[in-house]
């Protein structure tokens, strides 16, 4: 599906690529989340589409920020009186953990020079409680689109977060992942279609960059 609200371009300095979440415990072998999200990502060829998707939008000079989850550390939640449920496994599970591995980024879907981390989100919100907003309007952004993990948690909570504040949201069905494909069918058949503003496969973003709008695919 591509939604007919997709503008014809996106206009480069008016517009970011938030990739959310890229770390080594997603997005690399090896990593404590990679086998739980592994079938959903190859079934819409996410690395591939992230591999394709990103050098494209650097090449646009299309601002990039990275949206990071909170990197677990010991007692992180200690008197906390309500954690959610994605909070108690990420204790448990101790994803993400600072100065490890599994919470560095992948090197790949990484920061480069130019990019912008914002600060870490502790839910499924990457505006909640950070800097994300104020980032984004210093750089006359209106236009964000996003890409990275999980469909149905921290994509879908930043782009309903960002629709509440007036941003023109973008989802790339096949850019992202989750742990069933129950939760992909939910973040892009059910609730997408009810806050975005244009969803969009990989090939369709690319034909509406400013900078290779118009060029034979």
């Amino acid at each position: 599906m591509n939604m007919t609200m997709a503008p014809t371009t996106y206009v480069a300095d008016r517009t970011a690529l938030l990739i959310v979440d890229p770390y080594n415990d997603f997005m690399s072998e090896g990593g404590k989340l990679y086998a739980a999200t592994k079938e959903t990502a190859e079934a819409v060829g996410m690395y591939e589409h992230l591999r394709t998707l990103i050098p494209a939008i650097r090449t646009a000079q299309i601002q990039v920020i990275i949206v990071p989850h909170h990197r677990w550390r010991e007692g992180d939640y200690r008197g906390w009186k309500h954690m959610n449920p994605s909070q108690v496994r990420t204790n448990e599970g101790q994803h993400f953990a600072a100065g490890t591995w599994g919470g560095e980024f992948r090197p790949e879907f990484g920061p480069r020079e130019g990019d912008v981390v914002v600060q870490e989100h502790w839910s499924q919100s990457g505006f909640a409680n950070t800097d994300l907003d104020a980032q984004l309007t210093q750089r006359g952004i209106e236009q964000i689109i996003l890409v990275g993990m999980v469909a149905n948690t921290c994509i879908e909570g930043a782009a309903r977060f960002g629709m509440e504040l007036g941003y023109h949201v973008t989802l790339i069905k096949d850019a992202t992942a989750a742990f069933d494909q129950e939760g992909m069918h939910a973040a892009h058949e059910v609730d997408g279609p009810r806050y975005a503003h244009a969803i969009l496969t990989t090939e369709g973003l690319l034909a509406r960059l400013p900078s290779l709008a118009g060029l034979p695919s």
